[in-house]
């Protein structure tokens, strides 16, 4: 039912709860919460709503107006983070990157934690840091880390390698090695104590203690232990002296400044623990419905503390009410577990620390775009240039490229990747099973895999639906001859549209073209090279990934498959534990013990037939 065009609206419930638009295919264009889910649904549809041009793009494009219920506006925020991340609409300003943000956890779950970076769904029983907007960010300060405090890196749940004896870390002093009883559980657990303190930002305390430590050795002698403390001062002051101090309190608060620009956002968090600023981040958002800073910076709040450390306050610029933000302070709370509190900073400086916050975010952004600006600008310099080089019909905005891969004609798959405008497009990659081809041919595998393609593009289907400007096939004349044949007999150019055809040689590099018996030479240190460079080595790297996951998965199968003792459900028990074919294969005993509802004796027999 409609109402002027528009969803029925009449029968959504005044509860507090989530709203979600759909447009015609059902897809999710935009999630918001509200306190009463008819009364704020009804304001996108009045006169007197929100008059964005976006909105009223919004408006034109919803089909279906789902809800769910909650039984408060917390639980609401809490649900409106989530399906903001799930499904990622286009009228929700969100993180221009869909990949995960990476952390450092804890592992406080495991009688010995460990310290790594990970991208992985959190798991309830460990403590995580983040997120940090690189990876090398993370791993700089793991490396740190390590340098001060000897947890250990040892894989799994328990330490120890399937020697019994300590690793190389233990013996350069990068590891307490509890695997040898080298160090008993209360000590280790005072290590993770100040790994914990130190991603807290509680650097000051940590060098009180050491200083102490370090004068008490002394005094008793014990100048081993106290050249051991005097460097790990030092590593923790060096790390401290990094920090810009700037308050004259010890105060412990984030601060979200933000800055929009049609369809652009940045948001940049400033931690600041124990008066000083401990951490810096800065996160590139879409923002396509153009919402305001103020509003940008309160929807990405929740999605921050998705596994973050939450501090005592949190500084945000807003002219809401102290109501409409008890929500959003409500869940920060539960999240901490003592009163965290939400609001606009009026002087002194904590107002200090939040401009600074939002002067970068505007600074991020402008920097962001002339960096954009400057990258378009060399693609498309560089994909005129390769139209040229390769006698091209027009700009290879689109460049799909394919690899085939196998071993000993085992598992032969093939891959496509696609680049759009100088970059990977991920969501666009495809993969096959070569399903007609016997053993190891790949000049075979290649003319099925694009003849594959071809055929699904002339049917319309909505995955080919697009048309390439240039195919690159990864090798030489073989495959480019392999494949010719296919175009002549599917009509390109005539009955489909005309797409060019090149394949590359990676001997030397060479690119061949139909017709044309010597090979199109590209400079080797050019930018059309190198960008022809990138876009096979990612075919190749795909291709391989997926034909490794076949295998793997095959081997594991053949070998659970063989084991007395392990049925359907300890099967998937196995695999859902360690989560890729090749963890599992790898597995030490220790290892394969610690799966649920495996006996020791079957996991004994799984090792055995694995090391065999």
């Amino acid at each position: 039912m409609t109402q002027n065009g528009y969803p029925d609206r009449s029968r959504l419930p005044t509860s507090p709860g989530v709203y979600i638009f759909k447009d015609v295919k059902d897809a999710v264009i935009y999630v918001g919460k509200a306190k009463n889910i008819r009364s704020r649904v009804a304001n996108y549809f009045t006169k007197s709503g929100d008059d964005r041009p976006k909105i009223g793009e919004l408006r034109e494009r919803i089909r279906r107006i789902d809800f769910i219920v909650t039984g408060s506006e917390t639980e609401a925020l809490v649900l409106e983070a989530n399906l903001i991340k799930r499904h990622r609409p286009r009228f929700n300003a969100s993180l221009k990157d869909d990949k995960s943000y990476p952390y450092i956890v804890v592992t406080t779950g495991d009688e010995y934690p460990r310290v790594y970076a990970t991208r992985a769904a959190h798991d309830p029983r460990h403590r995580y840091f983040g997120p940090f907007p690189s990876a090398s960010s993370v791993h700089s300060t793991i490396d740190v880390l390590n340098k001060t405090f000897a947890f250990r890196k040892c894989r799994g749940p328990e330490p120890g390698r399937h020697s019994g004896t300590p690793c190389l870390n233990y013996h350069i002093g990068r590891s307490a090695a509890p695997c040898i009883g080298a160090i008993s559980r209360v000590d280790y657990e005072k290590i993770i104590a100040d790994v914990i303190a130190f991603l807290e930002g509680r650097v000051d305390h940590l060098i009180r203690e050491r200083e102490a430590s370090m004068r008490e050795a002394a005094r008793e002698m014990d100048f081993e232990r106290a050249a051991k403390l005097r460097d790990e001062l030092s590593a923790l002051t060096y790390v401290r002296d990094k920090q810009q101090a700037t308050i004259a309190s010890e105060d412990s608060f984030d601060a979200f400044g933000a800055h929009v620009e049609g369809e652009s956002a940045c948001v940049q968090v400033f931690a600041v623990r124990e008066g000083q600023i401990v951490n810096r981040d800065s996160f590139l958002l879409d923002n396509y419905a153009e919402t305001p800073a103020e509003a940008v910076a309160l929807q990405f709040i929740p999605q921050y503390y998705d596994a973050a450390a939450v501090p005592r306050e949190v500084l945000v610029n807003t002219g809401e009410t102290e109501e409409a933000l008890a929500p959003l302070e409500a869940y920060l709370s539960d999240l901490r577990g003592t009163r965290v509190g939400v609001h606009r900073p009026r002087r002194g400086d904590k107002r200090r620390i939040f401009e600074m916050a939002e002067k970068n975010a505007r600074l991020g952004l402008e920097h962001e775009k002339l960096v954009e600006e400057s990258q378009r600008n060399r693609v498309a310099s560089t994909l005129d240039t390769l139209r040229e080089e390769l006698a091209l019909p027009r700009l290879p905005v689109r460049i799909e490229c394919y690899d085939i891969s196998n071993t000993m004609g085992t598992n032969s798959v093939a891959s496509m990747v696609v680049f759009q405008g100088g970059r990977p497009a991920k969501d666009q990659y495809r993969r096959f099973k070569i399903k007609t081809v016997e053993g190891s041919d790949d000049f075979a595998s290649m003319n099925e895999v694009i003849r594959r393609r071809l055929e699904r593009f002339a049917e319309g289907d909505e995955k080919f639906a697009q048309t390439p400007d240039l195919i690159l096939l990864d090798g030489g004349k073989g495959q480019l001859s392999a494949v010719v044949p296919v175009f002549e007999e599917l009509g390109v150019g005539t009955e489909l549209p005309d797409i060019p055809l090149r394949s590359l040689a990676k001997r030397d590099e060479e690119v061949f073209q139909p017709g044309r018996p010597e090979p199109v030479m590209l400079r080797r240190e050019s930018p059309e090279m190198h960008l022809l460079q990138r876009v096979r080595d990612e075919a190749h790297r795909f291709a391989n990934t997926y034909h490794r996951n076949l295998r793997g998965r095959e081997m594991t199968r053949s070998v659970l498959d063989d084991l007395p003792g392990v049925g359907p459900t300890r099967k998937k028990k196995i695999l859902e534990h360690f989560g890729t074919p090749e963890a599992f294969l790898e597995a030490s005993l220790e290892e394969l013990e610690a799966v649920p509802g495996l006996p020791g004796r079957v996991a004994r027999e799984v090792h055995a037939r694995l090391h065999r």
